[in-house]
This record gives structure tokens, C-alpha cells and sequence, in this order.
């Protein structure tokens, strides 16, 4: 809120050249955010794409979970009023990788009741083939 107050008094001053570096320090801060909340979706995502990997098996419940969090990325990531997307395919995939490590250590809780800490979690995933698999869900 002080960003749009601060904007509006430098556009009532005419200066042009500080409203649009605030303008482009607010597209980034709503770009961050718009990463995190994905990356939060991303997390429940892979944590049910790395129970179904190792455990061999599948819930109606981990399906339910993998189909809410790929929509709500999906439609987290689609730009309404302009069409397209905000975060393009490499971006999306960069957020997947970044949100693999939580995902570990969330399942390393799940998976088999909790059978495995993280690392021994780690060398039974195959990383690549669950990020892979996630970003087949939510690229659209």
C-alpha cells in the first residue's frame, strides 16, 4: 500500500522517471508473489507425484490433490484481461525444481508412514521423471 501512495505522489510531482522504477519495483514484488503461491501448489504436487513414484500405488485422495493443485496453477498462472500466460514454460519448470526440495521433505513424512528421512527419500525418487510429469500437468 505505501508503494501506490508513494507512486501516486510522484506522478502528482511529474516524475516520471521515479514513478516508473516504483512501477517496475511493484511488478516485480506481484511477480515474487505470484512465484511463491505457485511454488506452494507446486510443493503438494510433486509431494503426490513422489508418493505415487516410490510407493508404487495411488489414492483416489492423491489424485484429487495432484488434479487441484495443477488447476489452481494453471489458473494462477493465466493472465485473464490479456490472454496468455505470466510465467512461460521455462519459468514454470524453474519454480518445479526450486519446489522439489520441500516436496522431499514433506513426503519424507508420508511416504510409507514416514518410513525415510529425506535424503534416503532422495535416492529412491527419480527427480527428473516427477519434475517431467509435473510440468506435463501444468503447462498449458
Amino acid at each position: 500500500m505505501e508503494e501506490l501512495i508513494e507512486l501516486k505522489t510522484l506522478l502528482l510531482k511529474g516524475d516520471i522517471k521515479g514513478s516508473l522504477a516504483l512501477v517496475d519495483e511493484l511488478e516485480e514484488m506481484c511477480k515474487s508473489a505470484l512465484i511463491n503461491n505457485i511454488i506452494s501448489s507446486a510443493v503438494i504436487l510433486l509431494l503426490h507425484l513422489i508418493k505415487q513414484q516410490v510407493e508404487n500405488r495411488t489414492t483416489r485422495s492423491w489424485e484429487v490433490s495432484i488434479r487441484k493443485s495443477e488447476l489452481k496453477i494453471k489458473g494462477l498462472n493465466k493472465r485473464r484481461k490479456a490472454g496468455g500466460v505470466y510465467l512461460p514454460l521455462e519459468d514454470l519448470r524453474l519454480a518445479l525444481e526450486e519446489a522439489y526440495p520441500q516436496a522431499i521433505n514433506e513426503a519424507s513424512l508420508e511416504v510409507e508412514e514416514g518410513r525415510y528421512d529425506a535424503n534416503e527419500l532422495e535416492t529412491l525418487v527419480n527427480q527428473e521423471e516427477v519434475i517431467n510429469r509435473a510440468f506435463s500437468l501444468i503447462s498449458i
